[in-house]
C-alpha cells in the first residue's frame, strides 16, 4: 500500500477484514476505544472480562502530534463507545473518527469535571502564576485521583446503559476503583503534606491539576506549546539558579533538549515522569515521591 493515500488504505483494509458490526452479542465483551492509557486502566478496572479496550495512543506517543492509523480507524467501525478526553490530537481527528462508525456513542471524560487554563510558564518575572492562565482548557484531568474518580463515575453509568446485563459487576467494580483512588489521593496528601507552597520544574505544563489538588506551583520550560527562545531560557536558568533548583522533570513524549540544556546550566538532574503510564495508582505513587523530593522554595 505504498504510496496511497489514508483513506484509500483504510477502504482497502475494510474490504480484506468484511463487514464489521457494531452492535451488541451476548457473551461478546463490549469493544471501545480510548485515546491515551490512564483511561484503559478505568475501563478495564470497572468493565472487568465484560470489555475490550483499544488505545489509540500507544506507549511513548505523544497525544499531541498523534494520527491514528488505518487499522485503527478499521477498528473503530466495530466498536460500541469511544471515550475521548481533550488531548490535542483528537481536534484533528474527530470528525473523521466520528465518521467511521455512525452508530457509535462519545463519551467525554471532561463532561461534569472543573477544568482549569493551561497557564504561562513560571519565571522569576512573572512570579507564579499557578497555571490559571489565559491558554485553553487543560486536558491533563487523569493527574487528579479524585478527577479521576469523577470520570469513572460517568464512565460507569455509560457502561451500564450500553451492557444492562452486567449492570451490577461494573457498579461493584467502580466502588473499588473509587475506593483505591480515594485512599491514593490521601496517601498522596501524606507525602506531599509538607511540601505545600513549594514549587517544581517540569519540561512540558502536564501537571497542573496534580499540582493544584496538593497545593504546589509547576513552573514549566514550554510556554503555550512552544520551547522557550534564548532570553525566556536566560531568565529561566536565572531563576532557577537563584532558587536552588537540582531537578528538571522531562516527559518522554517530547522533546527534551531545552530542558536538558536547562539542566545543565545550573547543575541540574533530568528526571522522567510519565504522565500516561498504564500502572496508574502505582506511577502517581512514584510520581509524588519523586516531587517531594525535588520540591523547591
Amino acid at each position: 500500500m505504498v504510496g496511497m493515500g489514508f483513506t484509500s488504505r483504510v477502504l482497502l483494509l475494510l474490504l480484506a477484514l468484511g463487514p464489521c458490526s457494531a452492535k451488541a452479542d451476548e457473551g461478546v465483551p463490549l469493544s471501545l476505544f480510548v485515546s491515551i492509557l490512564p483511561q484503559k486502566y478505568i475501563t478495564e478496572r470497572i468493565g472487568g472480562s465484560h470489555v475490550r479496550v483499544h488505545v489509540m495512543v500507544p506507549p511513548g506517543a505523544s497525544p499531541a502530534t498523534y494520527e491514528p492509523t488505518p487499522r485503527q480507524m478499521v477498528l473503530l467501525a466495530g466498536v460500541r463507545l469511544y471515550y475521548r478526553i481533550g488531548v490535542p490530537f483528537e481536534h484533528a481527528w474527530m470528525e473523521r473518527i466520528v465518521g467511521v462508525n455512525g452508530s457509535m456513542r462519545i463519551l467525554d471524560g471532561r463532561d461534569g469535571i472543573s477544568m482549569r487554563r493551561m497557564g504561562a510558564a513560571d519565571d522569576e518575572d512573572q512570579g507564579h502564576a499557578h497555571g490559571h492562565g489565559h491558554g485553553g482548557p487543560d486536558p491533563h484531568i487523569w493527574l487528579s485521583p479524585l478527577r479521576m474518580r469523577a470520570m469513572g463515575a460517568r464512565l460507569n453509568e455509560v457502561l451500564q446503559g450500553l451492557d444492562p446485563a452486567h449492570r451490577e459487576d461494573y457498579q461493584r467494580n467502580f466502588e473499588a476503583l473509587s475506593a483505591d483512588l480515594e485512599a491514593l489521593d490521601a496517601e498522596l496528601r501524606g507525602i506531599l503534606g509538607g511540601k505545600r507552597g513549594r514549587s517544581f520544574m517540569v519540561f512540558h505544563p502536564s501537571w497542573g491539576y496534580f499540582a493544584d489538588d496538593y497545593g504546589l506551583h509547576q513552573v514549566a520550560i514550554e510556554r503555550e506549546g512552544k520551547e522557550p527562545g534564548g532570553r525566556t531560557l536566560a531568565r529561566l536558568i536565572e531563576g532557577a539558579s537563584r532558587r536552588g533548583v537540582a531537578t528538571v522533570f522531562v516527559e518522554r513524549q517530547f522533546s527534551q533538549e531545552r530542558a536538558r540544556a536547562l539542566a545543565r546550566a545550573i547543575g541540574a538532574r533530568v528526571v522522567v515522569l510519565d504522565p500516561l503510564a498504564e500502572d496508574y495508582i502505582a506511577n502517581m505513587r512514584a510520581v509524588a515521591h519523586a516531587v517531594a523530593e525535588a520540591a523547591y522554595e
